[in-house]
């Protein structure tokens, strides 16, 4: 392999990652969803573990990003 094949691995292989730009800070483990209004709140912007909707003021349930590990069912 020379230079120019792995220099396109490397590049496909930084871009496959599901947190591109994001720092550490940011990085989310899923969101809170209201199923009724359809709103959505990632867990690093709420402060309670059983927020409510800020819409209708249901209790929203958690669901998992799509990057974590396991099965967010």
């Amino acid at each position: 392999m020379g230079l120019l094949g792995t220099l396109k691995e490397t590049f496909e292989a930084s871009t496959q990652s599901p947190n591109r730009g994001e720092s550490e800070r940011e990085v989310s483990a899923g969101a809170y969803w209201c199923d009724d209004c359809g709103v959505r709140l990632r867990d690093s912007e709420v402060e309670t573990e059983s927020p409510t909707c800020p819409d209708c003021g249901e209790e929203m349930r958690f669901e998992r990003s799509m990057s974590s590990t396991g099965c967010a069912c």
